[in-house]
């Protein structure tokens, strides 16, 4: 089959981007060699960050090891010496050959191995402003190096996001403002069109939005096209997560699609792609 990079409909590419670098629902996440396959065909992939003892940043989704690594406590106090000789564990807990990577292993890793001028890889710190300091802004930008424009940081603490951007020259900035109860708010307001408004102000230096897809078709439903209004102030829209495919989320897809969405995020894109494309 054709690689799931995107779905065309009516002249607009939807983009099908590899949650936590996951091409297929099966794959253990964050796996280097899906990372390196991703960026080679010029696909849109997403990897978490999380800071590290010495400083730096780990691939990691989880402030604790004990979930996705064969080791046990806060990745904050855990140096970069130890992070790299744990081992990764699949998604039924199994341990895996691979090891935990540190952000400048994946950045040494890809700077020998150039990516596809269209792939884009998203970088998405799990964490806030608390847990910066100079020291881990500067050894941000340093791990990123070149890399920047192949590169799209994202959070929902915009701070953070501004000051590690800030420090990766060419590096490029998402925002995502889907937090703390957001939807339940909106339900509650009906004031879509204020709240994207509100977004796209704060965030001026964002060009890709992260929309949770039940804010969008929410949205839809009330009568107010989200997509369109972050399209009309000149960004783009990332639309997530489709977790698992299924009757119920081909339609949410399908309506996505429809609405212009300009990548949609999924733990199986390989499938997504084939049920969107028979």
């Amino acid at each position: 089959m054709s690689a799931p990079l995107f779905i065309e409909r009516d002249g607009h590419r939807t983009w099908l981007k590899w949650h936590r670098a996951r091409r297929r629902v099966t794959d253990a996440v964050f796996s280097g060699a899906r990372i390196l396959e991703g960026m080679r065909l010029g696909a849109s992939l997403e990897v978490d960050l999380v800071v590290h003892g010495d400083g730096g940043m780990a691939v990691l989704h989880n402030l604790t090891l004990d979930e996705e690594t064969t080791g046990t406590g806060a990745v904050r106090a855990t140096g970069a010496a130890t992070l790299r000789a744990l081992h990764r564990r699949a998604n039924d807990g199994r341990v895996l050959p691979d090891r935990v990577m540190l952000l400048e292993d994946l950045c040494a890793t890809l700077g020998r191995d150039p990516p596809h001028p269209d792939a884009l890889l998203q970088l998405d710190f799990k964490e806030d402003m608390a847990a910066l300091d100079a020291g881990v802004v500067a050894a941000f930008g340093a791990a990123i190096g070149a890399l920047g424009p192949h590169m799209i940081l994202s959070g929902g603490d915009l701070d953070a996001v501004t000051a590690l951007v800030g420090a990766a020259p060419g590096l490029r900035m998402g925002y995502d403002p889907c937090h703390g109860g957001s939807l339940e708010a909106l339900r509650a307001s009906g004031d879509f069109a204020g709240w994207i408004d509100a977004a796209l102000a704060a965030a001026p230096g964002a060009e890709l939005i992260y929309l949770a897809h039940e804010i969008v078709t929410a949205a839809d439903k009330a009568g107010v096209d989200l997509i369109d209004l972050v399209h009309t102030a000149g960004r783009r829209v990332d639309a997530y997560t489709i977790q698992q495919v299924t009757p119920a989320s081909l339609a949410v897809v399908r309506r996505l699609v429809a609405l212009r969405a300009d990548q949609i995020t999924t733990d199986d894109a390989e499938r997504l792609y084939a049920e969107m494309n028979p």
